[in-house]
């Protein structure tokens, strides 16, 4: 019996994923699309994979890391979706790995454990970054490249170096994955308010770490009827949702099932947009003038060019408005952190 509900639930969850997926193209009428993941054989990675397996906008998948690949590839190989499957794993294949491609997710670095904040990674992970971001500029220099890898507020501006030295530097065409801002944002406001979380959104602007994460519930729809103490309350779990979820895991992990959700969603937006479908729009950490900062998160309308539109941040509350304030510096520093390790690396 509870095997039959079982395999009764998942066959309905897959199903419900795939009609999310097919929203605005099906599999018969989409252009072949290659997306690359680099580190697939990680710990968001993998869950990351077998979700774009599941994206019929996906013609050919192609899942790179130093070690591990082959087996993540076999495995996702075999479910029956529409994207052939190749695994390439070590250095000397990277370049196999990214040509031709149409978007590059990448999920590489060490994760969190308790204690860590995003900026400790700084140094591993920017290393990573930059190694990735040189062979993009050089086998596929025209992809949309979705950086998950962190601090983003750091990695965001080293790939755009790296970008930038190599003469291929597009800035419609890089974007820092906050997606995990938002979905936290509309879940627990959803919690809150008893209102479908399907039909939540909120906007999530700023940076991706701590303070820098502001989302606006000013704006959420439906309507928020909330007090302002339970608007700092949700601001501040929106903000420490990744402590969150490495203090439950008690250094065993960091938030990699829903880093790999929220990368998927950003992928399936990025993927409509340059399919021609309209009014494509999610939040993400970009090459902005809507602020003083060189980089912020804001909403962006997405098209066949990757960024059509960077959109302004709306009414802000006094709240909001003091929130704003007070993450610019922190996020100033950490651009300029990644910029200077960039130019001296």
């Amino acid at each position: 019996m509870r095997g039959t509900m079982l395999k009764s639930l998942l066959r309905s969850s897959i199903s419900d994923a795939s009609r999310v997926s097919r929203r605005g193209f099906s599999s018969e009428s989409a252009p072949e699309r290659k997306v690359a993941i680099l580190g697939a054989a990680g710990g968001i990675g993998q869950p990351l994979s077998l979700l774009m397996k599941l994206n019929p906008l996906v013609s050919h998948l192609s899942l790179y890391d130093i070690a591990g690949t082959p087996g993540v590839a076999a495995d996702v190989s075999h479910i029956n979706t529409r994207s052939e499957v190749v695994g390439f794993m070590g250095e000397e294949n990277l370049g196999k790995a990214l040509e031709g491609a149409d978007v590059v997710i990448i999920p590489a670095g060490v994760p969190r454990k308790p204690g860590m904040t995003r900026d400790d990674l700084f140094n591993i992970n920017a290393g990573i970054v930059k190694s990735l971001c040189s062979a993009i500029a050089k086998y596929c220099p025209n992809a949309l490249v979705n950086m998950i890898s962190n601090p983003v507020n750091s990695t965001v501006p080293i790939a755009a170096e790296i970008f930038k030295k190599a003469g291929t530097y597009n800035e419609k065409k890089l974007f820092g994955v906050t997606t995990l801002d938002v979905v936290r944002a509309k879940t627990f406001y959803a919690g809150k308010s008893n209102a479908n979380v399907a039909e939540v959104n909120v906007p999530v602007i700023g940076g991706h770490a701590g303070i820098t994460i502001l989302p606006l519930f000013s704006q959420a729809t439906p309507k928020p009827n909330f007090s302002d103490d339970v608007i700092v309350a949700l601001t501040k779990r929106t903000q420490e949702g990744g402590t969150e979820v490495v203090e439950a895991k008690a250094g065993k992990g960091s938030a990699t099932l829903s880093m790999a959700y929220a990368g998927a969603i950003f992928a399936d937006a990025c993927l409509k947009g340059l399919n021609g479908v309209p009014d494509v729009v999610e939040c993400s950490f970009v090459q902005s003038s809507i602020t003083e900062l060189p980089f912020f998160a804001s909403k962006v309308r997405l098209g066949k060019n990757g960024v059509e539109e960077v959109l302004g941040l709306g009414s802000l509350s006094d709240f909001e408005k003091e929130g704003l304030e007070k993450l610019k510096p922190e996020l100033k520093s950490s651009i300029e952190k990644g910029i200077k390790f960039a130019s001296e690396n």
